[in-house]
């Protein structure tokens, strides 16, 4: 295969990805036909996952997919007959790690010659890496992106009896594809997507060129999918989207929104609601006023704020201020009593001086996050920020996230220890993996909590009372 036909697929571009238009979303009934349900009988699949909760709802889709054509779930990659990596774009380690995978996988394919070998995800839709596993990785088999998840099926036919590589990545605003299956990897939380894409285009992320435009299901599907999850016993459910706060206001002719939303949902008699994540600039007060109001809906919120500094806000075209901000987080904090509230911090971003680090700093001191994920910049191939001057050396830079991360552990640490001495309620994850009678879970505002239990209270909301407060959980006893 050294002289490859580039011409013949599809591939991504990043100008044709970053258009927006004003037109109708168009929504797709996902369909199989009979003879397609057979094709993987007797056959096994692996997915491995990397990156954020969409690209976990993504493989949940694609298992239902493979499971729906015949295929069983292996975790031993010498033994799959179809190894899919769905992967994330947001920041450059992560790129470093899937490269170094698809050369792994060589030995398998080596093996196997049947093996069908798949890159999915986020990474898939940007033009170098495209061009890059044509080139130098061409035991991958098929290549497909966020938009076209559907027609994994389409592309396990071809590939496995033309024996031609597939590669067909959609750089296009996107669609809502309706009755896709689904195989959950949890039996008690379930992520459900209520919306696709990004269109704020800050100016570090490639999200919105490998995601599409902000797009919508409409609320009867997700009501019904909800629905549907507390039928089968599900206890919590996360509501997906790149940011959830701009639900529904891409529906013409409707005012229905996020806030709207959190309230039906409250209605269904599901145990608990999170959602993931959030736009400071699109939190309005009919959010926050449901957030109070439902008796379903968590008291935690996680709203990044990237940097403390406007100038460097600005630069990344996050559209608001240190002070709005904070007037922002204030507001909420005010409307929802005792929420727990985490961020996203990004330190190093090209032009960040000093005194702009200072202002992240005083930024979270005001705001008494009780957690973050905090990250040196990364460049992204294909975003402006990328062609910025940088002159800040990497160990200064690393110096601050040592500085930024002592405080926020600070943060961690006190947001835990208003906990002391209070009974709260834990969804029961499972076991220690190092002792089998202690049990862990989740409390409503999203604090780890350990305690001595049984298996039996796995999957069920628990009342426990903390005794001992840790940086990272909660020590307690069952009520």
């Amino acid at each position: 295969m050294s002289n490859i036909d580039f011409d013949k697929y599809f591939k991504p571009d990043l100008t044709q990805a970053r258009k927006r238009s004003k037109k109708n979303v168009e929504e797709i009934q996902f369909q199989m036909d009979e003879h397609t349900t057979r094709i993987g009988l007797g056959k096994t699949y692996k997915i491995d996952t990397y990156g954020c909760q969409g690209n976990e709802a993504d493989s949940e889709t694609m298992a239902g997919i493979l499971e729906l054509m015949g295929f069983t779930k292996t975790e031993h990659e010498e033994n799959a007959d179809v190894i899919i990596l769905n992967t994330c774009a947001i920041r450059e380690n992560a790129e470093n790690r899937i490269w170094g995978e698809l050369g792994r996988m060589k030995n398998y394919k080596r093996q196997n010659p049947n093996l069908i070998l798949g890159l999915a995800g986020c990474m898939a839709q940007e033009e170098n890496v495209v061009e890059r596993v044509l080139k130098k990785y061409q035991h991958v088999d098929i290549i497909f992106g966020t938009h076209n998840i559907h027609k994994l099926a389409d592309y396990i036919q071809t590939a496995m009896f033309s024996k031609e590589r597939v590669i067909e990545v959609f750089s296009r605003e996107g669609e809502i594809v309706e009755n896709l299956p689904k195989v959950r990897q949890h039996r008690f939380k379930a992520w459900v997507n209520i919306m696709f894409g990004c269109d704020e285009f800050c100016t570090y992320c490639i999200v919105p060129y490998t995601r599409g435009k902000e797009r919508s299901r409409s609320k009867e599907d997700i009501i019904d999918e909800v629905k549907m999850l507390v039928h089968e016993g599900y206890q919590e459910v996360t509501l997906l989207g790149q940011n959830v706060n701009a639900y529904g206001k891409d529906l013409i002719g409707h005012d229905y929104t996020f806030g709207d939303l959190l309230r039906d949902l409250d209605q269904t008699g599901i145990n608990r609601i999170r959602f993931t994540t959030s736009h400071p600039h699109d939190l309005d007060k009919k959010t926050m006023e449901a957030m109070r109001d439902c008796q379903h809906v968590m008291p935690f919120f996680h709203l990044p704020v990237q940097s403390g500094s406007n100038a460097v806000l600005k630069k990344m075209n996050r559209h608001y201020t240190k002070d709005s901000y904070l007037k922002t987080l204030n507001e909420l904090k005010n409307t929802v009593p005792g929420i727990s509230v985490t961020t996203d911090i990004i330190v190093g971003f090209p032009s960040e001086t000093e005194e702009d680090f200072l202002e992240t700093l005083d930024l979270v001191d005001q705001a008494d996050f009780e957690g973050a994920f905090t990250f040196v910049f990364s460049k992204r191939e294909g975003t402006p920020a990328a062609q910025y001057e940088d002159h800040t050396p990497e160990e200064i830079k690393k110096q601050r996230l040592y500085v930024l991360n002592e405080k926020i552990n600070d943060g961690y640490l006190k947001g835990n220890q208003r906990f002391l001495g209070q009974t709260v309620k834990v969804l029961v994850d499972g076991v220690s993996k190092y002792d089998d009678t202690i049990l862990a879970g989740y409390s409503e505002h999203n604090k780890l909590v350990n305690f001595k239990g049984d298996i039996s209270l796995i999957g069920q909301i628990v009342d426990v009372k903390i005794t001992t407060a840790k940086t990272w959980f909660l020590l307690g006893e069952a009520v």
